[in-house]
């Protein structure tokens, strides 16, 4: 199996824009554009489309329930025809933080607004007559003067990629995506995650390798390894303390069933406490490198890997330093060990 190199980018300046066109040229195979609470996911890769011809462009990812299904739908096709269909729609369910708090939504029955809004999306995408009824979304909306139509411009294609962590959902992923967009990913404990992707897919008639397994991970290319590593694990403070209440946090959910349950309690406590810098320090040094490409090139050589051998076809990393000069330097850097592992 191949390994492919994705990264992170947020092409709304010249410079960021730069970054994607200079990664297309490295032989980069996709750029992820995020969205949070800042800009959008889909404006910056309109800028991406209209300066690159061959670099995948996704998501990384959109929230869903910000947008209506069908607006979805449009966005996706657009792209696609801006982009000569190298675009992927990577969504997610984000969380009742960020839902409630920011957009204003509920955040109610996840995993039903995510299979129905994939459903109703690819059956605007096919050019279907849009006729749905499901438990969130009824369309046309009933006892109304709503018609049912077919979207104006030609079907295409349109891959589907799910940001998953709890098993429910990963288990949905394995049944109607066409990718995963992991992260709290550990090879070690790969089969938290694959198994229940496995599942899915093999509920839906499928098989694993139905679904592209793309994996989020920091890259550092150092001789200095304890003291990367321990940079690294101090920022998951942040994931484990803010990203989430006290009750609801996915990725200290998915970091427990890996069996970091008590060290992630303990670093959601000290930050809910206020203790900032203890949280980060109690943060274990094996998350940060477990996480992440970290150490020199023949250790990079080998986590590269252990990636591709546990099933992991697309790593997305995110950029390496702080400059413009430096991010692409690191990430020659990084294709050229990739090149290596799949030549041997």
């Amino acid at each position: 199996m191949t390994l492919k190199i994705g990264t992170w980018a947020l092409p709304v300046d010249q410079e960021g824009l730069d970054f994607v066109v200079e990664a297309e040229r490295l032989g980069v195979d996709s750029v992820w554009v995020p969205e949070y609470w800042g800009y959008d996911a889909l404006t910056p890769l309109a800028a991406a489309a209209t300066a690159t011809s061959r670099i995948r462009l996704a998501t990384g990812i959109v929230q869903l329930g910000t947008r209506t299904p069908a607006m979805m739908a449009m966005s996706a096709l657009a792209l696609q025809r801006m982009s000569q269909g190298r675009f992927v729609l990577g969504i997610g369910t984000s969380g009742p933080q960020v839902m409630e708090g920011w957009h204003g939504v509920p955040f109610t029955k996840p995993i039903a607004r995510t299979r129905e809004t994939i459903e109703i999306i690819r059956s605007i995408c096919a050019g279907e007559r849009l006729d749905y009824g499901g438990d969130i979304y009824q369309l046309p909306l009933p006892d109304s003067q709503g018609k049912a139509m077919r979207s104006a411009v030609p079907p295409a294609d349109v891959p589907i990629y799910i940001a998953s962590l709890g098993q429910a959902n990963l288990r949905l992923t394995g049944a109607l995506a066409d990718g995963w967009v992991g992260n709290s990913f550990f090879c070690e404990t790969a089969d938290v995650f694959l198994d229940e992707i496995r599942v899915g897919a093999n509920s839906a008639g499928r098989s694993l390798a139905d679904v592209e397994l793309t994996v989020s991970v920091g890259c550092e290319i150092t001789d200095d390894v304890e003291e990367a590593g321990r940079r690294h694990a101090s920022g998951f403070a942040f994931t484990f303390g803010a990203m989430g209440s006290g009750s609801t946090n996915f990725y200290n959910n998915a970091f427990a069933r890996q069996g970091w349950g008590d060290d992630v309690a303990e670093v959601q406590r000290l930050w809910l406490s206020g203790d900032r810098d203890g949280a980060a320090a109690r943060v274990p040094v094996g998350i940060g490198l477990g996480q992440n490409l970290i150490g020199p090139p023949e250790e990079i050589q080998r986590r590269l890997r252990q990636y591709r051998d546990c099933g992991i076809n697309t790593l997305r990393v995110g950029p390496m330093g702080t400059g413009l000069d430096e991010q692409l330097a690191g990430l020659g850097q990084l294709m050229d060990l990739v090149y290596a592992v799949n030549d041997s």
